[in-house]
């Protein structure tokens, strides 16, 4: 495998724009989802901002700017709120970092954008619990199990799995008309 000169000509303004808006959306967002939460006495942790924003990077932006968000969104939040303790923050880096990662690696191998979604989510999900367990204790474990967080999990994947097989059909059947 050879690396690819990068060809800055290739970039075109509105993939940066579109880029810096999401970013600017996404750490807005990551910044206020605790005070979200209390306003709608929700939890709102558990549809996972983080994970969210970068769906919607795989969607509408590049590979590229998809990894700076898994890499920085968990960081961020640490730093400005403290929340995730830092220990839970390297372990949320690093999943949706995986997530990120088997995403475009299953998209080249099995050519389906809803099962490589489907996948990267789960597997990046089965290590993150894997993490705790070696990170944390049972105890943790189990409070981010509870059957309410486990239900919201399945449905935030299917719909951010879906949301990105639209959203790809949709850009495909657009260029090839």
């Amino acid at each position: 495998m050879t690396l690819k000169k990068l060809d800055l000509s290739a970039i075109r303004a509105r993939d940066v724009i579109v880029a810096l808006l999401l970013d600017l959306a996404a750490f807005t967002f990551v910044f206020f989802t605790p005070k979200i939460g209390e306003l709608f006495h929700l939890p709102f942790y558990m549809v996972e901002p983080m994970r969210l924003m970068v769906i919607l990077s795989i969607a509408h932006s590049s590979r590229i700017n998809s990894y700076l968000l898994a890499l920085t969104l968990p960081f961020f939040s640490w730093a400005v709120s403290g929340h995730p303790e830092f220990f839970k923050m390297l372990v949320m880096t690093g999943e949706i970092a995986v997530n990120v990662f088997l995403y475009y690696y299953l998209i080249r191998k099995i050519n389906s954008v809803l099962l490589s979604m489907i996948i990267s989510i789960v597997v990046s999900k089965i290590i993150c619990y894997a993490l705790y367990l070696v990170f944390f204790d049972m105890l943790f474990l189990q409070e981010e199990a509870e059957p309410v967080f486990l239900l919201v999990q399945v449905i935030t994947t299917l719909i951010f799995s879906f949301y990105v097989a639209f959203m790809q059909w949709k850009k495909f059947h657009t260029f090839a008309h």
